[in-house]
């Protein structure tokens, strides 16, 4: 999951994968503003069939919360 969710930042963000860590802050260290943040999100929906509730969004700060909120709806 962590390579799949760092491969869709990089196609939509100026990132070179070695960069990017769990601990990445989506906003703050990889530079995404809100729409990259929406786009990634809309993205990660389609491609694994879920839905992201609004009040999650929220709590999805960094690369790794991303990542395990995904693996839980598995």
């Amino acid at each position: 999951m962590f390579e799949e969710l760092v491969a869709i930042l990089c196609e939509q963000l100026p990132l070179n994968p070695e960069d990017v860590t769990a601990d990445s802050r989506i906003k703050e260290d990889l530079g995404a503003d809100s729409l990259d943040v929406l786009q990634l999100l809309m993205a990660l929906e389609e491609e694994k069939g879920i839905v992201i509730p609004d009040e999650v969004l929220p709590t999805l700060k960094t690369v790794g919360d991303i990542v395990n909120y995904m693996e839980s709806q598995q």
